[in-house]
């Protein structure tokens, strides 16, 4: 297991005493995007936007200030969602149709949050490196994206 796999394994478990017992879906958005945002290096900004309606709006996060409301299918958050899949952007700047909350932001991943088919939201963290997120990532935080919606109502 490589550094980054150890580092996601050590999250994971203190997810795990973080959100068991709890399942209140906001108390454990803000509590896996502050325990992402302290663990995670080169990261700006985590947080969560839900699904209401065809939009998605802002949750818990950490970091500046962000885009309250994201259109289905607009910008990184707002395609990911709209294909239920997760995405990796090395460079922002590249992405057509990109919604810049912050300057600093050079890279961004997000995760769809499934439950049951039905799509909830999505968990979305920036870097201001280029190309920090990798396959290693978008696996350690689907697998915090699962354990999330397995503890939340």
């Amino acid at each position: 297991m490589g550094d980054k796999e150890k580092l996601y394994a050590r999250i994971h478990a203190q997810a795990e005493g973080l959100l068991s017992g709890e399942s209140d879906p906001i108390a454990n958005a803000a509590n896996l995007a502050a325990l992402l945002f302290m663990e995670l290096d080169e990261v700006n900004w985590v947080g969560f936007y839900f699904l209401k309606g065809a939009e998605l709006v802002l949750g818990p996060f950490q970091g500046q200030t962000a885009c309250t409301r994201i259109e289905l299918g607009m910008g990184v958050c707002g395609t990911a969602a709209k294909s239920r899949q997760p995405l990796i952007v090395d460079n922002v700047d590249e992405f057509a149709g990109h919604i810049a909350c912050d300057g600093a932001s050079q890279s961004e991943i997000v995760i769809p949050l499934l439950k049951d088919g039905s799509l909830l939201g999505v968990l979305d963290i920036d870097s201001p490196q280029l190309a920090r997120f990798d396959s290693i990532d978008r696996q350690g935080l689907e697998s915090l994206a699962d354990l999330y919606l397995e503890n939340s109502e």
